[in-house]
């Protein structure tokens, strides 16, 4: 098993759903993992937060807390998320939900990243997983829907954000 997949598996209950998203970055892993660390800034690059507030542990290291705001249009207006796992060297971060008005109960999620070349040019592989309840009235199926379609949208804005911001800095250091 490589050091992709061993960080996200998770223990998958009989009232739970899982997943695993990819996505293919044209930028290189030290600016994908800028965006992607900062526990206490998650709208850098998810769509859907409008503000985060670290409640505990202000530095934003394992164990930190954070009250998030979400946009009008969803199904919730705040979650509560403790940081669980940050590595800078093997660029993985973990998250558990701890509470909120959403039915994401028992969520955790694990992001890595990883170098990739695309068109000879350093890029990154983005791997998000999950694992959440599938609450009552709901299927697995339309649990998984739903989650990875916040996650997909997160993934795509990472990825916009991202290159962008590398062909910014690639510009830059043409006309220096």
């Amino acid at each position: 098993m490589d050091g992709m997949e061993r960080h996200h598996r998770h223990e998958v209950r009989e009232n739970q759903c899982s997943s695993a998203l990819v996505k293919h970055i044209r930028a290189p892993v030290p600016l994908v993992w800028s965006l992607v660390r900062r526990f206490d800034e998650p709208q850098k690059y998810k769509p859907f937060v409008s503000r985060c507030c670290i409640v505990k542990g202000g530095k934003g290291d394992i164990g930190s807390v954070r009250e998030v705001n979400v946009k009008s249009g969803l199904p919730a207006t705040t979650s509560t998320e403790r940081l669980e796992q940050l590595d800078d060297h093997q660029h993985i971060i973990a998250i558990k939900i701890l509470g909120g008005d959403h039915r994401l109960n028992n969520y955790s999620s694990v992001i890595t990243a990883h170098s990739e070349i695309v068109d000879g040019t350093p890029g990154t592989v983005v791997i998000e997983s999950f694992v959440v309840d599938v609450p009552d009235g709901n299927t697995k199926d339309e649990t998984s829907f739903f989650v990875n379609a916040l996650i997909t949208c997160n993934l795509t804005s990472l990825a916009s954000i991202s290159e962008r911001m590398a062909l910014h800095s690639a510009l830059q250091g043409t006309t220096s």
